[in-house]
């Protein structure tokens, strides 16, 4: 009998074995994010490049890769940091061949979610794009025959764990086992992932094939924390006064979701500068005020269930918000993909403390069914906290394609936290999102009348939230919508989208926006919440951050030339600013110095360093 597993130290000689068993038809499975083998993906690629009668098809979610150096300042800005800041992770050749144009006919790689913006250019990744709700990827795996699963895993004790990415892969080891698959399991060790509990533990026999190289080991993917505007702190704060006491929260990653932990952080322990800041916010304006809202300190605390488990759960234990158990956690997530200190400090924490942050598969945090009665206890007065790039007046949300087809990330999971809302009593399905964006040198409005493609139909509509307020959605009329659309949409835009609803009929022709909802402009969020910014209430980084001092200060600058990168009018506009004499502060002349502009050698390094002086101008506070 075979003692599973067979271990191998080299990658290479493992691909020979998943060849030998499956033969040259390679239906391969890696998990989303943080969980894939890319030593072992890497050799299997290798393999199909040098053999054309290996067929290789690699199915996936969010491909991780460290930043494309595409422009000179982009160059510039990362280049000195980027062992820093992404470490040793391994490129995945797959990714690099897709980007170059270069991968062949007998490679083929469908993904269902989309790293955010970062495929919208290459063709062959947009074409075999499969756009499928989170909790059904586990039936297009099934149904496409995969043949070879190959994940990164932990060991401790003689037991192998999931680690970060039970969400799929729990329930195809389940299909498995009941004889509904048949396929591989070719596990990586990795000893930077933490031991985590719940569906991540399996046993050893589910392990088919293992490479363990110490050696092989890399530094986990680190994803940077972002800074939190102004406008996001405002959605934070808006956000924060609909989490109930007692109830079940959901967040996401990113700069909204650290907004939205950070004012939970603020109501709890500095109450009365909470429901200061939310004055500010809400004294004129009355849809920025909820027909439900709460503002008081937790006392029963809340419960996490969520399909990615974030860093901002981490902070909101730390801060004694995070407490309402369900079967022993207060937190159950399917995935997780975060910045170095979470890494560190889930690995660092004692294991009974850990125990409470269990990872389960993603048939149980993003479904009801299965277990539903229990499921309907435990998710009391939820949350479902999900970010949007659109929406419409009539309540539609945008949130993984354009309208020309173009795929910038996927659905995920954000349907069914929706749909679970709607199913669940007392719970509420949250949208967030800017209410404009920079398009090239222009501001847009991110609430349009209508657009060619949507994520969530006008039909599901609940409660969405930009900086200036909540438009609650749910049970209302398409003429209520409309009006509390158009309360939180930024002014100037307001007119024009009024004019097209009325055109359309959906709204009495003499209907007005009211007065109370005619300042919604950045100008009044930077007036209503500057100075707690200035005082360190409300800072650019909440929870930290990998980049320097410096660093910081440049990446606004940098998000303005990308911004204005489009342009070359722009940029020109850019760089006669830049020659008119200022005095730079100290950090202003450090940034210069940081990008290696500061004594520029050559007409070109002087046209970059004027550019750059006009937009770190531009971008001050």
């Amino acid at each position: 009998m075979t003692i599973k597993p067979v271990i191998h130290t080299c990658s290479d000689a493992l691909a020979s074995a998943i060849i030998e068993q499956t033969g040259k038809r390679i239906q391969l499975a890696l998990p989303l994010g943080l969980g894939k083998a890319n030593h072992i993906a890497n050799a299997l690629v290798e393999r199909a490049l040098t053999d054309d009668t290996i067929h290789l098809q690699i199915f996936t979610a969010l491909t991780l890769e460290r930043p494309e150096l595409n422009s000179e300042l982009k160059r510039r800005f990362f280049e000195p940091a980027l062992n820093r800041l992404f470490g040793d992770y391994p490129d995945l050749a797959y990714a690099k061949l897709l980007r170059a144009g270069r991968l062949p006919q007998n490679i083929v790689v469908n993904e269902f979610f989309f790293q955010a913006g970062q495929w919208l250019k290459i063709p062959k990744a947009q074409q075999n794009y499969i756009p499928v709700n989170y909790s059904y990827a586990l039936a297009c795996l099934l149904d496409n025959g995969v043949n070879v699963l190959a994940q990164l895993v932990t060991h401790d004790g003689g037991e192998y764990n999931l680690s970060c990415n039970p969400d799929i892969t729990a329930d195809l080891l389940k299909a498995r086992r009941e004889g509904h698959a048949r396929f591989i399991f070719a596990a990586q060790i990795n000893r930077q992932l933490p031991f985590m509990f719940g569906d991540s533990q399996i046993q050893a026999q589910e392990v088919d094939l293992l490479l363990d190289n110490p050696n092989a080991d890399h530094e986990l993917y680190n994803a940077p924390k972002r800074p939190v505007s102004l406008a996001d702190q405002a959605i934070g704060l808006h956000a924060a006064r609909l989490v109930r006491d007692g109830g079940t929260l959901q967040i996401g990653i990113g700069s909204i979701g650290d907004a939205v932990s950070h004012a939970l952080i603020l109501r709890h322990k500095h109450n009365a500068i909470f429901r200061k800041l939310v004055d500010e916010l809400t004294s004129r304006n009355a849809a920025a005020c909820n027909d439900f809202h709460d503002d008081e300190p937790f006392q029963e605390g809340i419960y996490g269930m969520s399909e990615m488990f974030v860093d901002g759960f981490l902070r909101l234990a730390e801060n004694g918000i995070l407490k309402r158990e369900v079967d022993g956690a207060v937190l159950h997530g399917a995935f997780f993909v975060e910045c170095r200190d979470f890494y560190q400090r889930l690995r660092e924490m004692p294991a009974k403390e850990r125990a409470h942050f269990q990872m389960k598969a993603v048939s149980f945090t993003n479904e009801i069914f299965g277990d539903e009665l229990n499921k309907r206890r435990a998710r009391v007065k939820a949350s479902f906290i999900n970010n949007a790039m659109l929406a419409t007046l009539r309540g539609s949300i945008i949130s993984d394609a354009l309208e020309n087809g173009a795929v910038v990330s996927g659905v995920g999971g954000q349907y069914n936290f929706v749909a679970q809302a709607l199913a669940l009593d007392d719970a509420f399905s949250i949208i967030t999102l800017n209410a404009t964006r920079q398009s090239k040198d222009e501001t847009v409005s991110n609430i349009t009348w209508s657009y060619g493609h949507e994520t969530i139909p006008w039909h599901l509509r609940d409660k969405v939230i930009t900086e200036y307020g909540v438009a609650n959605l749910r049970g209302k009329s398409d003429a209520q919508a409309i009006a509390a659309m158009l309360a939180i949409a930024d002014s100037r835009f307001q007119n024009d989208l009024l004019e097209k609803a009325k055109a359309a009929g959906k709204i009495d022709p003499d209907w007005f926006i009211p007065e109370a909802y005619r300042h919604n402009t950045p100008d009044h969020i930077k007036k209503k919440l500057q100075s707690a910014r200035k005082a360190g209430t409300l800072p650019v980084f909440p929870f930290g951050t990998d980049f320097t001092e410096t660093e910081q200060r440049l990446l606004p600058a940098m998000a303005l030339l990308k911004q204005k990168s489009h342009s070359k009018r722009a940029l020109f506009h850019l760089f006669i600013n830049g020659l008119i004499p200022v005095d730079l502060t100290a950090a202003e002349t450090a940034c210069l110095a940081r990008m290696q502009l500061n004594k520029p050698a050559s007409l070109k390094e002087y046209g970059y360093q004027k550019i750059l002086t006009a937009a770190l101008l531009k971008s001050r506070e």
